[in-house]
């Protein structure tokens, strides 16, 4: 019954309804609803059909609402107003007064070479907020983001689906990183020195060799793998043990190299980039909140990279 009266009843009909009760003449109401005299005697005649009533009767210069208008005003008034705030353009996000947490899906690498920079940003621009990494990778950063556990991912992402959105944050480089105490080598690395060295890789799934090991197989280098590591984080200890070399992205290559007096050198070949990009559901390519967390992450990333001395191909881009 309800789909049968609305479908009798064009809605803007009823913003006529509502200006015409508040103005009680015609050539009013046509002028603040931007038509002609003609045009708004022709929807008058319209809400009087669909609603079985005259509504409004001329007296003198000005009309005189019937017993049902009267009586169906307040409702229409107030279901106009709740339509209005429902479409109203939602209020520009404001992080110094927002109180929530930012959540930002990342492996241990990303967390250790750019959450610090984050943190310190979101607490002088959002003070009354937080802001929380969830451990994830390539392989569960889309479940993860299906499932809302975090804002958006940064990782190397495939195709995204339709629902998603992709936005290119930088290219990651791999260098070597070593301990001069435990291993010396001659500058710049040659590959003699990098076949000869030993090596600790790093695989979250205890693999004992990496996309990095299948490039030099193409190249006919095969390294000697002595340790595997399930997190960056924890290949600065086994340098600091044995005589190793780690290949690892110089993101975190640099911070690792600060705080445990290592070395960082290029390697000695060209070894292939990864693509770092954020993904984010593209129900949140308009929100406001979401827009403001993925350009601060974009610009945050960037200076992180300029200051640790990383040379990322692909500037960071505000999302």
């Amino acid at each position: 019954m309800k789909d049968a009266t609305l479908r009798k009843l064009d809605l803007n009909l009823l913003h006529v309804f509502s200006v015409l009760m508040e103005e009680k003449s015609v050539s009013r109401a046509a002028e603040r609803l931007y038509i002609g005299q003609p045009g708004l005697s022709s929807a008058l005649r319209r809400l009087r059909e669909a609603l079985d009533d005259e509504l409004f009767v001329r007296v003198g210069r000005g009309l005189e609402p019937t017993p049902r208008a009267l009586a169906i005003a307040p409702e229409i008034a107030g279901a106009l107003s709740t339509i209005e705030r429902a479409v109203r353009p939602p209020q520009a996000f404001d992080p110094a007064t927002w109180r929530g947490e930012f959540r930002v899906g990342m492996c241990d690498n990303f967390e250790m070479a750019f959450l610090g920079v984050l943190t310190a940003r979101i607490r002088e621009l959002a003070p009354h907020a937080r802001v929380v990494a969830v451990a994830s990778t390539k392989r569960d950063s889309v479940a993860l983001l299906e499932r809302g556990a975090y804002d958006f991912s940064v990782a190397v992402h495939e195709e995204p689906a339709s629902w998603h959105i992709r936005d290119a944050l930088f290219d990651q480089r791999f260098v070597c990183l070593y301990d001069p105490k435990q291993l010396k080598l001659t500058l710049p690395l040659s590959i003699e020195q990098y076949v000869k060295a030993q090596h600790v890789i790093v695989s979250s799934e205890g693999n004992d060799t990496t996309s990095i090991d299948a490039f030099l197989d193409g190249a006919g280098i095969r390294r000697s793998v002595v340790a595997g590591v399930s997190r960056h984080t924890a290949v600065a200890p086994v340098l600091q043990s044995v005589p190793a070399i780690a290949t690892v992205p110089e993101t975190i290559a640099h911070c690792m190299a600060r705080l445990h007096g290592l070395e960082v050198c290029l390697p000695p070949l060209d070894l292939p980039m990864e693509p770092i990009s954020v993904l984010y559901r593209r129900t949140d390519q308009m929100d406001g909140r979401s827009i403001w967390f993925r350009r601060l992450f974009a610009d945050v990333v960037a200076q992180a990279l300029k200051t640790s001395g990383c040379r990322p191909s692909t500037p960071a881009a505000a999302a």
